[in-house]
């Protein structure tokens, strides 16, 4: 599995011919306080595969602190098709939306993807306090 595209935003839309809309990207946030809650995001993921991995693959996506601590952690499994020779990777395209998410402190956030047999270091926030 190679993870091609990992971001946090306000939204992403799926459209009907298979695009996504995806609104208000971000990659810090800020908070009067800690802990703070993020009342709402968007996860969004692209995750292509290869021939060898057709079937039903299982995924896990963590949220996890500087230290090492989890807030969140997503699970679910996707389906993969078989796909002919010389045609485009299989993709699997998840938009997860979160709800009141606790940020326990100021610092660096980050998404760890597990699918494939393997860890992919996904996307990276940034919580601050706001001054003022």
């Amino acid at each position: 599995m190679k993870l091609t595209l990992a971001l946090l935003c306000e939204e992403a839309r799926d459209r009907p011919e298979g695009r996504f809309d995806i609104l208000g990207v971000f990659t810090e946030l800020t908070a009067p306080g800690f802990p703070a809650v993020q009342d709402r995001m968007t996860a969004f993921f692209i995750m292509e595969w290869d021939a060898d991995e057709a079937g039903t693959q299982v995924f896990r996506a963590d949220l996890t602190a500087a230290d090492g601590t989890r807030v969140v952690t997503i699970e679910g499994e996707t389906e993969v098709p078989v796909r002919q020779p010389g045609s485009s990777a299989a993709q699997t395209r998840l938009a997860l939306p979160l709800e009141k998410i606790v940020f326990p402190q100021a610092g660096p956030y980050h998404f760890d993807l597990v699918a494939g047999g393997n860890v992919h270091r996904a996307c990276s926030l940034f919580l601050s306090e706001r001054q003022g």
